[in-house]
Order: structure tokens, then C-alpha cells, then sequence
């Protein structure tokens, strides 16, 4: 009898660790419960894994309840049927710290992901699949996209990581704001539409999928909205039996080179979280929570390595007040008015001419307001309930109990903060670091050549950031070019030019110009000349429709001589070298190091392209650890073998390696060697 009652209390105890995860027209409903969830964007590659726990219990503790992250297709898959899974990829360790800590997560799988991700997450091989257009009715892509689907939701099922096998997650995304390339692929478009959200929901996750900024969403897959006003611009759920979802409220915004960090103030964010609410919203995620770091090469054509960095937990996950500490006051007043907000019947009534109330009321006289004010001018009174409240400016004043004001989205209680950095070392010593300067190529030095500019993705494979384009030719004696210019024309994002192995020039295009133009003034020596350019990527493009088929590198290249006089090279030989020697030979790595050769630092004005290295000791403590890269140009980094950045601009260390951190640094110097700090 005993062994019988102790098989029945098991299976009970197993039964009830399983959540059903449904959802009506207010929320979604977990084990039979409507829920009103804050939800939080950490991506698991742009921090460290020992970052993971710290940035979950932060959230947490700032009143997150779900943790919401993309699936990167281009990391776990960069080679067809060859995954990985570990480090920073590690997916499931993430989800499992996750439900270790108590929260549910959002599995945003996508496969295309945008996100400011290198290629919009689709790995760069899906280009030479015969055939393939991404993102439409089309069988190759389908076939790909649906087996790397299949392979992430089995992965959770065989982990037990969705709710309905007792797991924490709660949510899971196909697809991700298709709406704005739906158009270009007319009646393909639509049908693909319908095609991935029936091959998920096909998946039998045993929990609802959604779909964002996707207004035609089938049923049953949610449709959801994203940007920083849902509360607004929102036009609501597809379907009456669907509840209202924001994706992604946008803390701040992704920054640009060349452009200024974007400042969400904490009042805007409160203010548009309440409205939504009011507004019969019931999940809402912040993108970001914390952006963290895009290391190696991982981020999208021009944008920074920094990712996000004015979210609640900056990017070494530090908390950004007032920011942190306003939302998680905020996170609380609604939590304790959830019963009448996800139970009660709502009504809405004018209370002035720029002003609003929104009131929810159950049977059992739980009662709950929310006074809007969007007049931005001044303070403003209203009548609510014979009651007067002093609204301020653009803000809405929260009541549980509909009498007492308890909270106002535009008053801020918790101080600001600023990160205070101090520096540790100064990398200067010119002992310190030893140096490789890279070859310059001539036409003559390549294997690979043509009798066109080819097209620079196809051509690297998204292997190298670079490739250099070389051709050579002969200048007559007496020649008439005087004053000669050399012409380039790029659709890549950086060019540097070089006349007989001489640098003369670099120029670069913008985030926001599609391609730029140099014309530099060049010596030409009489007889055999040598031209070499080096084109440079900063990321590959992440969005739009036929993204297969767009084009970066040199289209145009000439000599113009004074007067008429003009030789175009655009169609000619040339030779081409994918990469720098540094990267083919891997000399990153410790095993590498002496297929070079490594000498001391060279402080001429020479401008080659050159390779550092140094080592130096981490420092105590477990504070952030970043390099201040302001000295360098466009290069890379890599820290213990570990790629860390691919631009210039700040990382984050993780202090858990070694005591002894080998550093190697690729930039391209004018004559200075590197002066960096850490931090």
C-alpha cells in the first residue's frame, strides 16, 4: 500500500510541475491563471556566461518576470549540419539559469532575427544554396529554415525547457517584423506567412507562438507590436481572442559609428508602459534589458560594438539609474493592481481636454485607474471621482484602490547614477609590444583573379572583413597623365589605397549612404605600377527584402589625368586576396605566434597595416574589465585567443579566464603605436 500511495503522490507532484500555457483576449494564462508580465531582452551571446546569473537576478529583482532572448542561427550553425552550442552560445545553460532563478523565458527562434546581428542571423553559406531567395515561398529557404527551427525546439523538448514539460518557457517567436518586407514579395510573401506559422505551430511546443509587427499573423500564432509607443501606435491583436503583446519596447536604441547615443529617458519609458497597460496590454518586453557586448564580428554593417548600452544594465550589466530603479517601482504598482487589470471589466472617459482616464473594475470592488495626462506643457488638476489629482506634464498617475495616487510616471524617486572608470594600466611602453606589418599585395602576389570587380560577399564568404583588390599596369614613357587621381567607387563600407606598395589614402561611407567615392591624388612611376586596395566591411547588412542578392566591394575604379585623358580599370584583370596574411596564418592563436616574424615597434610615419601584441596581468577585483580602443582604427582584438571585437571601440573582459591574458591587437597605424588604457 505504501509503495502504491508514494507512485501516486510522484505522479501528482510531476503533473503539477507542468504549466499549460494558453491564452483569451486579456493574457496569456499559465497553469490556469491569467498573467500580467514584465519581460526583459538579454541575449546569451553578447555577454559572457559568467555574466548569465548576475544580469538574470538583476532583472529579476528590477520586477522582470521573463527573460526574452533571439535564437543566432549564423553562430550555432556557421557551417551546413555543423552546430555549436558552447561558450557563450550555450542556449540551453542559458534557459536552464533562467528557470533556475525562478523566471520564464521567451524564445524569440526567428531564425532571421534582425537584431543588428551580422547578416540578420542568417548564416552566410545560405547564399551559394542553388536557387535560394530568403524569406519568401521558396523551397530551398523553407527547407533550411524549417530544419534549424526543428533542431532548436527539439533541443528544448529533449532539455524539458518548455513550460509544458515543466520548463520555463512560455513563448516562442517565428519569423520577426516580416510585415516590412512582405510587400516586396507580393502573393509569395503572404503565403510564406501562413507556411511558417503552420510549420510552428506544427512543432508541438505546448506553448503559444507569436508573430511581431505582423498584422496578418494566423491563428492561432499571436501577432505582436514593437517599437517605443505601442500604447499608440499599436493597432491591437488580429483577433478578439488574442491578447494585446509588446515585443519589444526599445530602452534606448542601437548606436551607429559616427552617430550619438540615443537617450530614452526613464519618465518616456514608464510613461508609454502605463499607457499600454491602460490600454489592456498584458506582456510587455523591454529591448534591451541589457544589450551587452557584439563581440568578434558579430555586429550588422556600422553599428558599435557597445550594444544598448543605455538599457537598465548598461553593457557591462552595472544597473543605469534612474532608469532600473524607476521601472522596477513602476513593475510594482502594477503587479499589485493585477487582479482588477486582468480580471475586471475596463471602461474610459474623457477628464480634460488632453486628458484620460482609464478604470478597471471586478465584481468583488477591486478597483484600479489610470489618470493620463498628455498635455506637455504644465501641470494639469483633474476630477476623478470627487477626488482632485495634480497630474504632472506628460505623465500618468497609477491608483490600485482608485483613490490614492501612488505612483506618476513622470515623477522620479530613485537618484541618477553616472559609471565612474578608472584606469588600471597604460599600454604605452614601447617595449611592451611587439609588432608584425602585414604585406602589401601586388597583382603578381594573388591566386585568385578575374577580368571584372567582383562582388566582395561573395567573394570572402563573410570569412574576412577584408579583401584586397590589386591590379597592375604600364605608364608608358611620356605619358600625357599629369596630375593623376585615382577614382574609387564602393559599395563596401572602407577603402585604403595603395600605389606600389605606398599607403595614400583611406575613406569610408556611412550607417545611413549606401556606398561613397574617393578620389586621391596619386605619383605614378614611369613603366610597371602597382595598385592595391584594401576593401573593408564593417558588418554585413541585416535587414531588407532579397538580401541574397545585395552588393558590397569596388564597382568603379580609375585614373584621371589632367585634362580628358582617363584610364578606366572597372573591367580589366585583377588579382584578389581574401583576408589579411595575419588572419589566414591564425597568428591570434598561441600555437601561430612564431609563423611570423615579431619585432620591435617601429615609430616612423610609416603607415602599414600592423598587427600588435602584449601581455599584461588581469586586475583584482571583480569589477568590469574594458579596454579603451580610442587609438586604434578599424582592426580587431583578441584577448586569450578569443575574439573580442572587430571595431573600434570598447569590450568587456571577463575576468574568470587567466591571471596572464595574451593580447592581440590588428589595426591600422599612421606612424603611432598603440596607447591604450584599461579600465
Amino acid at each position: 500500500m505504501k509503495a502504491v500511495w508514494w507512485w501516486i503522490c510522484m505522479a501528482v507532484a510531476a503533473t503539477a510541475g507542468e504549466d499549460n500555457v494558453t491564452y483569451d483576449g486579456r493574457s496569456l494564462i499559465i497553469d490556469g491563471q491569467r498573467k500580467l508580465l514584465f519581460s526583459g531582452s538579454i541575449h546569451y551571446p553578447r555577454s559572457t556566461p559568467q555574466m548569465w546569473p548576475s544580469l538574470i537576478a538583476k532583472a529579476k529583482e528590477g520586477g522582470i518576470d521573463v527573460i526574452q532572448t533571439y535564437v543566432f542561427w549564423n553562430v550555432h550553425e556557421s557551417q551546413p549540419d555543423q552546430y555549436d552550442f558552447s561558450g557563450r552560445y550555450d542556449l540551453v545553460k542559458f534557459i536552464k539559469e533562467i528557470q533556475a532563478q525562478g523566471l520564464y523565458a521567451c524564445l524569440r527562434i526567428g531564425p532571421f532575427i534582425e537584431s543588428e546581428w551580422n547578416y540578420g542571423g542568417l548564416p552566410f553559406w545560405l547564399h551559394d544554396v542553388p536557387g535560394i531567395v530568403y524569406r519568401t515561398d521558396n523551397e530551398p529557404f523553407k527547407m533550411y529554415m524549417q530544419n534549424f527551427t526543428t533542431k532548436i525546439v527539439n533541443m528544448m523538448k529533449s532539455e524539458g525547457l518548455y513550460a509544458s514539460q515543466g520548463g520555463p518557457i512560455i513563448l516562442s517567436q517565428i519569423e520577426n517584423e516580416y510585415q516590412n518586407v512582405e510587400a516586396a514579395f507580393h502573393e509569395e510573401g503572404a503565403a510564406y506567412v501562413k507556411w511558417a506559422a503552420k510549420m510552428a505551430v506544427d512543432l508541438g511546443t505546448g506553448v503559444p507562438w507569436i508573430m511581431c509587427k505582423q498584422t496578418d499573423a494566423p491563428d492561432p500564432v499571436i501577432n505582436t507590436c514593437n517599437g517605443m509607443r505601442c500604447g499608440e501606435t499599436f493597432g491591437g491583436p488580429n483577433s478578439p481572442n488574442k491578447p494585446s503583446l509588446w515585443t519589444e519596447d526599445w530602452t534606448s536604441f542601437y548606436q551607429v559609428y559616427g552617430g550619438e547615443p540615443y537617450i530614452r529617458s526613464a519618465e518616456d519609458i514608464a510613461f508609454h508602459v502605463a499607457l499600454f497597460i491602460a490600454k489592456n496590454g498584458s506582456y510587455i518586453n523591454y529591448y534591451m534589458y541589457h544589450g551587452g557586448t557584439n563581440f568578434g564580428r558579430t555586429s550588422s554593417a556600422y553599428v558599435i560594438t557597445g550594444y544598448y548600452d543605455q538599457a537598465p544594465l548598461d553593457e557591462y550589466g552595472l544597473l543605469r539609474q534612474p532608469k532600473w530603479g524607476h521601472l522596477k517601482e513602476l513593475h510594482a504598482v502594477i503587479k499589485n493592481c493585477s487582479t482588477p487589470l486582468l480580471q475586471g471589466v475596463q471602461s474610459n472617459f474623457s477628464i480634460g481636454p488632453l486628458q484620460q482616464a482609464y478604470v478597471f473594475e471586478e465584481g468583488s470592488g477591486a478597483c484600479a485607474a489610470f489618470l493620463v495626462n498628455n498635455d506637455s506643457r504644465g501641470n494639469v488638476t483633474v476630477q476623478f471621482r470627487d477626488i482632485s489629482f495634480e497630474l504632472l506634464p506628460k505623465s500618468i498617475g497609477i491608483l490600485p484602490d482608485c483613490q490614492n495616487m501612488v505612483f506618476n510616471t513622470a515623477k522620479v524617486s530613485t537618484m541618477p547614477n553616472k559609471r565612474i572608470t578608472t584606469v588600471d594600466k597604460v599600454f604605452d611602453a614601447v617595449d611592451s609590444w611587439k609588432e608584425f606589418k602585414e604585406d602589401i599585395p601586388s597583382f603578381l602576389d594573388t591566386s585568385l583573379q578575374s577580368n571584372s570587380l567582383l562582388e566582395q560577399m561573395n567573394t570572402t564568404k563573410d570569412v574576412s572583413d577584408y579583401l584586397w583588390y590589386t591590379f597592375s599596369f604600364q605608364l608608358q614613357p611620356n605619358s600625357s597623365c599629369s596630375e593623376p587621381v585615382l577614382h574609387i567607387e564602393s559599395l563596401g563600407h572602407v577603402a585604403h589605397s595603395y600605389i606600389n606598395s605606398k599607403f595614400v589614402e583611406a575613406g569610408h561611407g556611412s550607417h545611413d549612404t549606401k556606398g561613397f567615392n574617393m578620389d586621391v591624388p596619386i605619383s605614378l612611376n614611369d613603366g610597371m605600377n602597382n595598385v592595391s586596395i584594401l576593401s573593408i566591411m564593417v558588418g554585413l547588412q541585416d535587414s531588407g527584402a532579397y538580401l541574397e542578392s545585395k552588393y558590397a566591394g569596388l564597382n568603379k575604379v580609375n585614373i584621371q589625368c589632367s585634362g580628358s585623358n582617363t584610364y578606366d580599370f572597372t573591367n580589366y584583370t585583377w588579382g584578389y586576396q581574401v583576408a589579411l596574411k595575419g588572419e589566414m596564418l591564425q597568428i591570434y592563436k598561441e600555437q601561430n605566434l612564431d609563423k611570423v616574424e615579431w619585432t620591435e615597434i617601429d615609430d616612423s610615419t610609416n603607415k602599414s597595416l600592423t598587427w600588435y601584441k602584449t601581455t599584461f596581468d588581469a586586475p583584482v577585483g571583480n569589477d568590469p574589465v574594458a579596454l579603451n580602443m580610442s587609438s586604434m582604427q578599424k582592426g580587431q582584438v583578441w584577448v586569450n585567443e578569443q575574439s573580442i571585437a572587430a571595431e573600434d571601440d570598447r569590450f568587456l573582459a571577463d575576468r574568470s579566464t587567466h591571471s596572464r591574458i595574451a593580447e592581440l591587437l590588428l589595426g591600422f597605424r599612421q606612424g603611432r603605436r598603440p596607447r591604450l588604457e584599461m579600465k
